[in-house]
């Protein structure tokens, strides 16, 4: 290969190099101005758990947490199990009842001031005089 083609060949590489380190830091600036924010200090928050009978029990509670994974091991009476993945905490299992999607289609579903979560519970921010519902669902 030609000394010409090699400077050429460089070059691209370099701007490719380049080229990806700025779109990655493009994504970094818009996730840590869009990602959710929390709230710091005391917070009265409602977490209601509604069963595969439609049966719901409600938990109140005042926490200094910041995320809503974190306020489950605060609540009495409430026992929330699940598997850690890159998305997140995927809860499976709500007070002894395990929704096996795989079985039969159900999952439990979180719900933020009555509209469907986006985020995953160990990343949902918990802000004063917030409700949250887990909802066993079926697909």
């Amino acid at each position: 290969m030609s000394e010409a083609k090699k400077g050429k060949s460089n070059k691209k590489l370099l701007l490719g190099a380049v080229l990806l380190i700025a779109i990655i830091a493009v994504f970094a600036v818009i996730y840590a101005n869009f990602r959710p924010k929390t709230q710091a200090g005391s917070k009265a928050v409602t977490l209601t758990v509604v069963d595969d009978q439609g049966k719901e029990t409600s938990y109140e509670t005042r926490t200094d947490k910041e995320y809503l994974g974190e306020v489950f091991d605060e609540i009495d009476g409430l026992t929330v199990e699940g598997t850690e993945s890159t998305y997140g905490l995927y809860i499976e299992t709500v007070n002894g009842l395990t929704a096996d999607y795989d079985t039969d289609g159900a999952y439990w579903s979180l719900y933020v001031n009555g509209e469907y979560g986006t985020n995953s519970a160990d990343s949902q921010p918990v802000a004063d005089g917030d409700a949250y519902m887990l909802k066993y669902e079926t697909a």
